[in-house]
């Protein structure tokens, strides 16, 4: 468990110690290609094509736990050659993918703020770390889970991690996300919350989940989280 040290100025003017971002949808401006992705990868085994809604709700989850419920008409034999396709379609354009316009800005706002920044996504490890080297992040997130290394979302493990590594409670953490996947999740870990509605998932769904504000672009995160954060 790592301390609590931020100068005693900070701690007055924040209501949160740890703030951790899902990355697809959230962050990354990716929704599109992952349900593209998936739908193509269903149509190469000889599966039922699931619709943009279907495939889009997936998102967020870990990757076979997304396909699998993507496609529950392929039998679990043809999972490797599933998760293989969505692979390759996905790599195919992974040069089209960016962050969200405002995303740097909002990162090195809340740094100078001094909160901890964390990633908790359905990304494996080694395909987050893909991403993270192509973008100017080096050094912007203090920690991140991934869902191939500890439980998978909506289970709380991952931000239950976080917050043991950092020694923040879970009223000091909040974790932002686009799918109510993200929000159960940290409702799940006792967590509050924050909405994202321009990622996968519509926000008509985010109530049921108690987020304390849904934010509709990246500029009324920001706002959002200077006043409130």
């Amino acid at each position: 468990m790592r301390p609590l040290s931020f100068p005693s100025a900070a701690m007055s003017t924040r209501h949160f110690d740890l703030i951790a971002f899902d990355w697809d949808g959230t962050l990354f401006d990716s929704t599109a290609i992952i349900t593209q992705s998936i739908q193509a990868a269903v149509r190469d085994v000889g599966g039922r094509e699931p619709s943009r809604e279907q495939a889009s709700y997936v998102i967020g989850m870990g990757l076979m736990q997304a396909l699998a419920h993507a496609a529950p008409d392929v039998p679990p034999e043809k999972y490797p050659e599933l998760g293989a396709r969505y692979r390759h379609h996905y790599a195919s354009r992974a040069d089209e993918l960016n962050l969200f316009e405002g995303v740097l800005p909002l990162l090195a706002d809340l740094k100078a703020r001094q909160h901890w920044l964390a990633v908790a996504t359905g990304k494996s490890r080694r395909g987050l770390d893909d991403c993270l080297r192509s973008v100017p992040l080096q050094g912007v997130f203090d920690d991140s889970r991934t869902a191939d290394e500890t439980a998978g979302k909506p289970h709380p493990l991952m931000l239950q991690e976080l917050m043991a590594v950092w020694g923040v409670p879970p009223e000091r953490t909040l974790m932002i996300g686009d799918t109510t996947h993200d929000l159960l999740m940290a409702q799940n870990a006792g967590c509050p919350s924050v909405g994202v509605a321009y990622g996968a998932h519509h926000h008509a769904g985010f109530e049921a989940h108690g987020p304390l504000f849904v934010a509709h672009t990246v500029r009324e995160l920001h706002d959002w989280l200077l006043a409130n954060g």
